[in-house]
């Protein structure tokens, strides 16, 4: 390995050059050597933003030309497998963006092949766990120190969505996000989704059939309900309650300056996830890097958790479109993920 890790991020849109801006700027140990994108000109601008990076239009050929010392995937959900596969071909550690893949099935078929190396190379890119609240809150339901964790209400809110967006998205792109990070939290796997629809909001596109609210049922006995809004329009919030034996938490309130104008008050809020999770970005880039660089490979979420994920996103449809209780039904976990 070289000095520095050499990264190809594969997908130059919006959270690809997000992640490039964040190695280029603020990660230590590491520089985007290649930039993975079929999109000529695209590739081009994102190249332009990672000095001395090289441009490539798949995978393979990166690897071909020796040009990476790891794999970092943004491109959409179901172009994962085909870098996964080459990726795990080549025994380089992937920082692969949420989900792992689209499906349970294909998901399984990624942790087949990811033992057949000698540890996990894969941490999957649910970047919550690295969000300085959401591990404090963690640390005081491991504590006990406001006794058993009974309920979580959470609150992921959209100002809008891009006309890409489809009704199941609102599992599979949004509330995916609490399905990892509820149970890591907790302590404690789904064992059941269920998903109930409130009065539909007249500003949602008419594709879509919004607010949902997702009920969640943990191995531990504690419930949670997620509302997942995408047209609420004041801005992109994500909060959450847990309701302890003796207490309440909560995180993700706004923060910033207060005003007080005209017989109002206000405080500010994000309008994008971009913002309200940077630091939990560069804190997940920058402890990856880290683990890849003393030999460790993942400091994360791993390829079990998103496999995990996938069975709660199929559960999370199924309950969305059929109505009714789903059960959330894992293997046991393999010893490779112990």
């Amino acid at each position: 390995m070289s000095a520095e890790l050499r990264i190809a991020v594969v997908g130059a849109g919006m959270m690809g050059a997000d992640h490039i801006a964040r190695i280029t700027e603020r990660i230590s140990g590491a520089r985007v050597s290649a930039v993975v994108e079929p999109d000529a000109g695209r590739a081009a601008d994102a190249a332009g933003h990672a000095p001395g990076a090289e441009v490539f239009a798949r995978i393979e050929d990166a690897l071909a030309a020796g040009a990476v010392d790891a794999v970092l995937i943004a491109v959409p959900g179901q172009f994962h497998e085909p870098v996964l596969r080459p990726a795990l071909a080549a025994g380089i550690p992937i920082l692969c963006e949420k989900p792992l893949t689209p499906d349970s099935a294909s998901s399984w078929e990624v942790l087949q092949l990811e033992q057949q190396l000698d540890r996990p190379h894969i941490q999957v890119g649910f970047m919550r766990r690295f969000d300085d609240e959401y591990r404090a809150l963690r640390e005081l339901v491991a504590s006990g120190e406001a006794g058993e964790l009974l309920l979580v209400h959470a609150q992921h809110r959209n100002p809008s969505v891009p006309e890409s967006y489809t009704q199941n998205m609102l599992i599979n792109d949004s509330v995916v996000h609490e399905f990892d990070v509820v149970p890591w939290l907790a302590g404690s796997p789904i064992v059941s989704v269920e998903v109930k629809r409130p009065r539909r909001n007249s500003l949602a596109p008419e594709r879509l059939s919004e607010p949902i609210l997702v009920l969640m049922e943990l191995e531990s006995g504690a419930i949670v309900d997620v509302e997942m809004s995408v047209s609420i329009q004041f801005g992109y919030q994500v909060t959450t309650e847990a309701v302890f034996e003796r207490g309440v938490a909560r995180i993700g309130q706004p923060g910033g300056m207060q005003r007080f104008d005209a017989g109002t008050f206000r405080l500010a809020e994000h309008l994008s996830f971009t913002t309200r999770f940077a630091a939990a970005y560069d804190a997940q880039i920058q402890r990856w890097v880290d683990a890849v660089r003393r030999g460790d490979l993942v400091d994360g979420p791993n390829a079990w958790d998103g496999y995990l994920v996938a069975l709660a996103c199929e559960a999370g449809v199924t309950a969305m479109a059929e109505g009714g209780v789903v059960p959330v039904e894992a293997p046991p976990r393999p010893a490779f993920y112990a």
